[in-house]
């Protein structure tokens, strides 16, 4: 199977940007020491600082969704409830 490509787009609240993004920040290093995890990068919108976006390549589907049920985004998603508008994930196939 090709590997996967995730595109998560995060919408914080205006006013929690700050504690959003540091939040953000907790989960990009034990992300990376997970088991088929390619690349984490995360972005932020430079017209709309309230938007972020982590780019993603893992190994396989199976090891993404091993990651989105670790403790570090399940502390995270704790951190920040109320503090985000919405989450949208794109999953993607890398084609050429």
């Amino acid at each position: 199977m090709s590997k996967l490509t995730i595109i998560a787009h995060i919408h914080a609240n205006p006013e929690k940007i700050d504690l959003v993004k540091a939040e953000l920040h907790k989960v990009i290093e034990p992300t990376r020491a997970e088991k088929g995890c390619l690349n984490y990068d995360l972005h932020q919108d430079n017209e709309d600082p309230a938007h972020f976006f982590f780019f993603e390549n893992w190994e396989s589907r199976e090891l993404w969704q091993a990651h989105m049920e670790s403790q570090h985004l399940k502390d995270f998603k704790a951190a920040t409830e109320g503090s985000i508008k919405d989450v949208v994930l794109d999953e993607m196939t890398h084609i050429g």
